[in-house]
């Protein structure tokens, strides 16, 4: 069984930064795409970033040159730098993990993290 367990949220002002965090035990890390989602109030869950099957990193246009993804396979670590944050991106944020199950691949999800940035 996957379990993803986020660490890392918090309120800060507009322009600071927050690094996610992602704790990944169940699977072998490097078999799965792993991502970062978000679901801000009263919205629907979006992409916020994922590597890709070949390794390249996907981003929500919102976020490109602010947040960078990176994983650290030896720690099964997933991660989320923040910078030159926006109110906007309030948002619960949850870890996924794409991973083969059986003939087929299913999502898999953290519990989120709560960030918050205020003016």
């Amino acid at each position: 069984q996957v379990q993803l367990v986020e660490s890392g949220g918090g309120s800060v002002q507009a322009g600071g930064s927050l690094k996610l965090s992602c704790a990944a035990s169940g699977y072998i890390f490097s078999s799965c795409r792993m991502g970062w989602y978000r679901q801000a109030p009263g919205k629907e869950r979006e992409l916020v970033s994922i590597f890709n099957s070949d390794d390249t990193v996907t981003y929500t246009d919102s976020v490109k040159g602010r947040f960078a993804i990176s994983q650290d396979s030896s720690k099964n670590t997933l991660y989320l730098q923040m910078n030159s944050l926006k109110v906007e991106d309030t948002a619960v944020y949850y870890c996924n993990a794409f991973c083969p199950s059986g003939y087929s691949y299913k999502h898999f999800w953290g519990q989120g993290t709560q960030v918050t940035v205020s003016f």
